[in-house]
């Protein structure tokens, strides 16, 4: 099937674990809202029966905001920013800790309403999926908003989405009419509404990259379709480059890929700015604990156990580094990947600023499996390293 036959939909949620928060506390609707605290700054009771919420400006520590609602964005507050430098930019906004149960609950809702529709779904992470739409008999504007309806109906909640011929196009799109938007973009339409777009709204274009970019002169995508390919290559690395330019012409043959087997289960985060190892290290440790705490809970929850354990760190320059250590049994423990994961970290020189780090789990096995099935590799410890330039 071509691309102008195809109908990919990529459904994202608005504002996903504010916007499940919000159903919770209805109180704080129009508010600038903060997901990000610790559990002691769970909502309070007073004596007229009327609830208490942290604020922002109570904060202390080296925390980093989860996710914040529309009004706490348009104050300058965004995911991945550190709690205390969202205080100074929105001190009255509202601070609540995050709830992962809760938010999975509400994921399920959302897929099992839309998998009644249209069943041909990839799931790509709590709050998003990519349908093909390419076979159901309904024109495609009548039937996103029936998805859309099915969803609010299942969770009360909104969500946005954009349907094109490919996943690249579409993951963009959702992003054009938030909240609670639908945007239907063809091939055709490319030059006239992508091409004005920022090169960042390209999903794969981080802020490095798009920095990069912009000392190259490129800033819009138009820019970017219209580079010399080979200019593209010579900048970025021949893999990455190409890529570039396949981009920014709207080119993506990636299927929809239904539930598999994983091989790995793996969580990163992508840092504001560059964190530094040294001064930054607080920051840093929280981090790399909650990536190691979310990777056990994500096995647990999917009933695996994992025996490479392993890191990804990509530095300032675009360098990528992993590490990797295979332990003697299966784990889904967080402190025991926690402590591998630290292992693997002692044999990188931190010697440059970290732009993401990461942490994966591999060679999974069911956690229902019989106790001896790996019996024969019982003692074993591997260690692996890689680098890589201009991932």
């Amino acid at each position: 099937m071509n691309d102008h036959n195809r109908r990919i939909a990529h459904l994202d949620m608005d504002a996903f674990y504010a916007s499940v928060e919000l159903l919770r506390y209805p109180e704080l609707r129009g508010h600038p809202v903060v997901i990000g605290g610790r559990r002691d700054q769970q909502p309070t009771i007073n004596q007229d029966g009327s609830r208490h919420f942290a604020r922002l400006r109570e904060y202390a520590g080296r925390g980093v905001i989860t996710t914040s609602t529309y009004e706490a964005r348009a104050l300058g507050v965004f995911s991945g920013m550190g709690v205390m430098k969202a205080a100074l930019l929105a001190p009255d906004a509202f601070l609540l800790p995050v709830d992962f149960d809760a938010y999975r609950h509400f994921s399920r809702l959302f897929k099992a309403a839309v998998a009644d529709i249209a069943p041909l779904m990839e799931d790509r992470g709590i709050d998003e999926i990519y349908i093909d739409l390419s076979d159901i008999p309904e024109d495609t504007l009548t039937l996103a908003q029936r998805i859309k309806l099915a969803v609010h109906n299942a969770t009360g909640l909104t969500c946005s989405i954009g349907i094109t011929p490919n996943k690249l196009l579409s993951k963009i799109c959702s992003d054009l009419d938030k909240p609670d938007g639908i945007t239907i973009l063809s091939m055709e339409e490319i030059p006239q509404r992508i091409w004005p777009l920022p090169v960042k709204k390209i999903n794969g274009i981080g802020p490095k990259a798009t920095e990069k970019l912009a000392a190259l002169g490129i800033t819009t995508i138009e820019d970017l379709a219209k580079a010399n390919p080979a200019f593209l290559q010579a900048n970025f690395g021949k893999s990455y480059g190409y890529w570039l330019y396949e981009a920014s012409h709207g080119i993506d043959e990636r299927p929809i890929v239904m539930c598999s087997e994983p091989k790995s289960i793996s969580r990163e985060s992508t840092f504001e700015k560059d964190l530094h190892a040294r001064h930054d290290r607080a920051v840093l440790t929280e981090i790399f604990t909650n990536l190691c705490t979310r990777v056990a809970a994500d096995l647990q929850r999917k009933g695996y156990l994992g025996r490479t354990i392993g890191i990804k760190l990509r530095f300032e320059d675009f360098r990528t580094v992993t590490r990797d250590m295979t332990l003697p049994s299966p784990t889904a423990d967080p402190a025991t990947i926690r402590r591998a994961a630290g292992e693997c970290l002692k044999r990188i020189p931190l010697n440059q600023k970290l732009r993401l780090l990461g942490v994966r789990v591999s060679s999974l096995t069911s956690s229902i499996a019989p106790k001896n099935a790996n019996s024969s590799r019982q003692g074993e410890l591997k260690l692996t390293d890689r680098t890589d330039d201009n991932q």
